[in-house]
């Protein structure tokens, strides 16, 4: 989950987790914002609105940069990239000096992630298609900064077409979303079962006394059946070393 202190005087945000970096002219319109948003305060990250920014103070900026541990690219897909707002921000506070020039690299070993939302069906963006561009692809110059600066890349995370979406797909684009936003990298077995049972866990201390006892029993379930998943995934690596053998 995303780490979040405070000033005593000044209840100012001075150590973050996720720093998620969103870019959206009209993001009060947008349903599909608005629903990540709310996700995104579930896992308790931070929401940064670029086009919210009365100005954009670049070391406050990079500050903001500096705390975090993984830092997301959010925006909608417009012509191939993101909207002005995110490119502006970019020019002004990623420096080259701050990125890479000066070789201290302060984003080194930070993860890099985007999540980009698109109108158009993931079957369209692929060569041959509709697009004739992976989103891979259109996404290589936000990666290629991420490199510069020696930062982690994560997998792409893409949310097409979010108002077709039946409400059992949307719940499990908002749980797929917050993992994206606070699970441990990569994406493993083990990294998903840590954080569901880290959920479940906060889940749990938040129900009512009556409902104690049936949500420890939940709890308890999904501990000892991830402990038999473990023995049976050791099982299954004694055997193969043998077969290697």
């Amino acid at each position: 989950m995303a780490k979040i202190c405070y000033s005593k005087n000044t209840m100012e945000v001075w150590i973050i987790k996720t720093l998620v970096i969103v870019s959206h002219p009209e993001i009060d319109n947008s349903q599909t914002q608005q629903f990540l948003k709310k996700g995104a305060e579930d896992a308790q990250v931070i929401w940064h609105h670029v086009e919210s920014l009365d100005e954009i103070d670049v070391g406050k900026e990079q500050k903001l940069l500096r705390q975090a541990d993984r830092i997301v690219f959010q925006f909608p897909l417009y012509w191939y990239a993101a909207p002005y707002g995110l490119k502006k921000w970019e020019d002004e506070v990623l420096t080259r000096n701050f990125i890479y020039g000066d070789k201290t690299y302060p984003l080194e070993d930070k993860e890099f992630g985007i999540v980009v939302t698109t109108g158009m069906p993931l079957k369209d963006f692929q060569k041959g298609a509709t697009e004739n561009i992976t989103l891979d692809e259109a996404m290589a110059p936000y990666r290629a900064i991420a490199n510069l600066g020696k930062m982690k890349i994560m997998p792409l995370f893409s949310v097409p077409q979010f108002w077709y979406m039946s409400e059992d797909e949307q719940m499990q684009l908002l749980i797929d979303y917050q993992r994206y936003l606070s699970q441990k990298f990569p994406d493993s077995l083990a990294n998903r079962e840590e954080w569901f049972e880290d959920r479940l866990q906060q889940f749990v201390k938040e129900l009512s006394d009556e409902d104690q006892f049936s949500g420890n029993l939940i709890l308890d379930t999904f501990i000892q059946n991830k402990e038999n998943l473990e023995q049976v995934n050791d099982t299954l690596k004694m055997i193969k070393e043998g077969e290697d053998e």
